[in-house]
């Protein structure tokens, strides 16, 4: 039985990454690793990506249901990209599994504060036709897919994060979707890589499966309150994203700095 505190911090920890989640549109999970392992105290940061994993990819497929519903999904691209990611995330969580825990926490640091620049950045909307997967386009449209999707994988494997607010990019460059259709095709990947990753992590038993669950009610709760409050400041979206930019970009530099003062004492 977990602690009652411990309990709590975790349920609270799901609700600020489902509250992210649902206020902006993403980036909450990256929050995941270092909420679980300097807030709920989690000893092992192996352990916490294993346990963010699980959550990710839960979520991740639970907003896919809703997408899909909507009939939104470039399918035939987001498949591509994403099975070329589960080999890249069943790489990348094999080489963190192998990576001392503090260098990992220490890396993981830095990739935060890469998608903190990524998110102040500008994302233009589109409005050029974009090529459809088909026979024809394949031989174009695959090797890029497949490499960026690949890539992308590696990095969510190893860091067990959703990799979200780098699969739209990867999307909208490798098949210059428009960023509504790269949003909800990266769900199709953010659930598989998730799942990879997770399944890796849990063979080696490095997942907490109570704090999975708590984090994931926390962050159901957290999602519709998010997702109200962004109703009331729609017209803020872009000032919330930055502000939530700059903290991320902070708490990189302080999960880095935490990372290398450790493997330097």
């Amino acid at each position: 039985m977990l602690a009652a505190l411990p309990a709590g911090l975790a349920i609270a920890s799901g609700g600020l990454i489902g509250l992210v989640l649902g206020l902006i549109g993403g980036g909450g999970s990256i929050l995941a690793v270092p909420l679980l392992v300097y807030a709920v105290g989690m000893a092992s940061p192996h352990a916490a990506i294993g346990t963010a994993a699980v959550a990710v990819a839960v979520n991740a497929a639970a907003s896919l249901g809703l997408h899909a519903r909507r009939g939104k999904i470039r399918w035939p691209c987001a498949i591509v990209f994403s099975l070329a990611g589960i080999a890249g995330a069943l790489a990348g969580a094999a080489l963190g599994k192998a990576i001392d825990g503090q260098k990992l926490l220490a890396a993981f640091g830095l990739l935060m504060v890469l998608v903190g620049l990524m998110m102040l950045q500008p994302r233009r909307i589109g409005s050029q036709a974009s090529p459809w997967l088909s026979w024809q386009t394949a031989p174009h449209l695959l090797p890029r897919l497949a490499g960026l999707g690949a890539g992308i994988g590696l990095l969510s494997g190893v860091f067990g994060i959703g990799g979200g607010f780098l699969i739209v990019p990867g999307l909208m460059l490798a098949a210059r979707m428009p960023l509504a259709e790269a949003a909800s095709a990266s769900l199709v990947a953010v659930t598989a890589f998730g799942l990879a990753s997770a399944s890796s992590y849990a063979w080696s038993n490095l997942v907490d499966w109570p704090i999975a669950g708590l984090l994931m009610a926390g962050g159901a709760a957290g999602a519709i309150a998010g997702t109200r409050l962004n109703t009331l400041l729609s017209r803020r979206k872009d000032a919330l994203t930055r502000v939530f930019a700059g903290f991320v970009i902070t708490a990189g530099l302080y999960v880095s700095g935490r990372g290398m003062m450790t493997l330097l004492a």
